[in-house]
C-alpha cells in the first residue's frame, strides 16, 4: 500500500510544493493589492462626492445670485418705465391746463358753438387715456388736504367754513396713487 501511495505521488516533482507557496503568496499579493485598490477606489470616491457636494453647493448659490440679480433687474426696469411715464405724465400737465383753460373761455363765450363741443370731447378723450394710464385728477371736495392740496389763498366767504376750500385755481393730478401736481386751492378765513 506504502508503494500504491509513492506511486500516486510520484509524478510530483520536489519543487511543486515550492511553486505552490510561490502561487499563495502571489494570491495573497493581489488579494493585498485588490484591497489597495478598492481602498483606494474608495477615496476617490469619497473624493469625488465632496467635490461634487461643493460644486453643487456653489452651484446653488450663483443660481441664487443670478435668480436675485435677474429680480432685481426686473424691478429696476419696471422703476425706470415708472418714472419714464411719470415724467411724461409732468410734460403733458401744462398741455392740459391749456386745453381747461381753451373750455373755460369757449364756455364763456358760446356753449354750444363748435369749438366748446370739440374741446369737451377732446377733454373726455384725454381724460379717459390719462385715467387708463393711472393719470387722475385730485378732488377738490369742500375739505382741504395738505397732502393733495396746496392753499396759496385764504379768502373771505359767507358760504364756506375756515379752512374748506373756496375755488381750485389749478386741477392737481395723481399717478397711481402719488401725487404729481397738488390742486392749487384758494381756502376760507373768516376770522
Amino acid at each position: 500500500m506504502k508503494d500504491e501511495h509513492n506511486q500516486e505521488h510520484d509524478h510530483l516533482s520536489p519543487k511543486e510544493p515550492e511553486s505552490y507557496q510561490k502561487a499563495c503568496a502571489c494570491k495573497e499579493q493581489q488579494g493585498e493589492e485588490k484591497q489597495e485598490a478598492s481602498e483606494k477606489e474608495g477615496e476617490i470616491k469619497e473624493d469625488f462626492e465632496l467635490k461634487y457636494k461643493e460644486m453643487h453647493e456653489k452651484y446653488l448659490r450663483v443660481h441664487a445670485d443670478f435668480e436675485n440679480v435677474k429680480k432685481r433687474l426686473e424691478r429696476d426696469k419696471s422703476m425706470a418705465l415708472e418714472y419714464a411715464y411719470e415724467k411724461i405724465a409732468l410734460d403733458l400737465l401744462p398741455v392740459i391746463d391749456a386745453l381747461l383753460g381753451a373750455h373755460k373761455s369757449a364756455l364763456e363765450v358760446d356753449k354750444e358753438s363748435a369749438l366748446t363741443k370739440g374741446l369737451e370731447l377732446t377733454m373726455e378723450k384725454l381724460h379717459e387715456v390719462l385715467a387708463r394710464h393711472g393719470i387722475e385728477g385730485i378732488e377738490c371736495l369742500e375739505e382741504f388736504d395738505p397732502n393733495f392740496h396746496n392753499a396759496i389763498m385764504q379768502v373771505k366767504s359767507e358760504e364756506k367754513e375756515n379752512g374748506k376750500i373756496v375755488q381750485v385755481l389749478q386741477q392737481g393730478y395723481k399717478y397711481k396713487g402719488r401725487v404729481l401736481r397738488p390742486a392749487m386751492v384758494s381756502i376760507a378765513k373768516n376770522d
